[in-house]
Order: C-alpha cells, then sequence, then structure tokens
C-alpha cells in the first residue's frame, strides 16, 4: 500500500475533520490517506447516527453484553490496556506481540495530533475490551479496538461500534467514521453491516448499499 503522509504535533478538530472528509486518517500523531496509483479499493465509510438502527443480530450483541461497564477516559499505556492489546495481537496476528513493545503502542495510540479518547470495556472489574476514537464536533472516528480473546463469543467488536454509535448520538455528533472499508475484503465486510452507511466517492459522501459502492456520475 502507498500512502501521502505527514506528522503534524496539534491540529484543530475542524482541520483534521476537512482531511477525514477527503479521506485521511491517522495513527498517532502521523495522518495518511491511501495513494496508490492503479488502485482506488480503500473507501472511508461513516454512519449517520441519527438514521442508524441496529439490526436483529445487533441487537443480540447488546443484550449479550448487558453486564459489561463503559468507561471513557484519555488513552493510557497502563498495564491492564497494553497486557490486552498484546493478547489481542497474539491472537489476531500470531507472532505480532513480539513486534510491538510499549513505547510503540503510545506512540500509535496514545501520542495524538487531535481530541483522543480511549473506550474502556470491562466484565467484573477486569478490562475485556478498549477503544481508541478521536472527537470532533460532526465526528466520532474510530482509530483502533482490542478485545480479549478469552471472550470473543461475546462478539466485543460489534459492541464497541454500537456503543460508540449511541455515544455520538447522545453527544450530538452526526456522524460515526469507521475508517477505510475495501468492498472485496473478507475482514472489512463488518463496517457494512452499520446501516444506513456512507462512504466517499469521488470526493462526495453518498449512501451505499450494504457491500455496493454507488453509481458516481
Amino acid at each position: 500500500m502507498r500512502v501521502r503522509a505527514f506528522m503534524a504535533r496539534a491540529m484543530l478538530p475542524s482541520d483534521y475533520q476537512a482531511l477525514m472528509d477527503r479521506g485521511f486518517r491517522r495513527t498517532g500523531t502521523m495522518v495518511y490517506a491511501p495513494a496508490c496509483e492503479a488502485c482506488s479499493a480503500c473507501i472511508p465509510l461513516r454512519v449517520p447516527v441519527a438514521a442508524f438502527a441496529p439490526s436483529k443480530s445487533q441487537r443480540r450483541v447488546l443484550r449479550r453484553n448487558a453486564d459489561i461497564t463503559v468507561t471513557v477516559g484519555r488513552p493510557d499505556a497502563d498495564d491492564a490496556t497494553y497486557a490486552l492489546y498484546r493478547r489481542y495481537l497474539a491472537h489476531q496476528h500470531p507472532g505480532g506481540e513480539q513486534e510491538s513493545d510499549r513505547d510503540s503502542f503510545r506512540e500509535s495510540f496514545v501520542e495524538s495530533c487531535v481530541d483522543t479518547y480511549q473506550i474502556d470495556y470491562s466484565l467484573a472489574g477486569a478490562l475485556v475490551a478498549f477503544s481508541i476514537v478521536d472527537a470532533c464536533d460532526t465526528s466520532l472516528s474510530a482509530v483502533y479496538h482490542a478485545f480479549d480473546p478469552d471472550h470473543a463469543r461475546r462478539s466485543l467488536g460489534v459492541h464497541s461500534a454500537l456503543t460508540e454509535i449511541a455515544l455520538a448520538q447522545r453527544m450530538g455528533i452526526p456522524h460515526y467514521y469507521l475508517g477505510y472499508w475495501i468492498a472485496q475484503s473478507p475482514a472489512m465486510a463488518y463496517k457494512a453491516d452499520y446501516r444506513p452507511h456512507e462512504v466517499l466517492v469521488s470526493g462526495r459522501w453518498v449512501q451505499a448499499e450494504t457491500g455496493r459502492l454507488p453509481a458516481i456520475e
């Protein structure tokens, strides 16, 4: 994947929002966008939260996780968060945990050039998942999510997205950004399950059918 990118120590929410609406994302203090010459498969996707309605299966996930406690704070590379992150990497990307130390975790998820929060999901006082999200006046943007593999059957990734959409609704934030979606990628198919959703095509946000790009004139 080829990208264009720049580093930013700090950025106004309005400036970052304008960049996201041009297809940029953030990791740490680096802001980037795909720049592949012969490929445009990475499509930004967002959910208009006022129109969102959870599906039957998504409502089941919410019921299954009714015992989860949600807390919102600033990102923190504390022992519990970092340990869960390493367990998640070992489960999802075997060997990846050996390449990530606490400093790299801090650089990617704690350091930020925008207004960033960590949302913790706990069960009986133990951390079972966390999300990193960026907040602007008109968007809540999902940056990263990790869950405890021992609780994989809870579908905590789905639960976190639903919780964060609901948080955006309560805050009066109109859009929840899910990052890049690739229509042909099974690993990214879940992003199109949050309906309705919009995709950024030719510089315009347009409503899309599930798993299909809209026709753009």
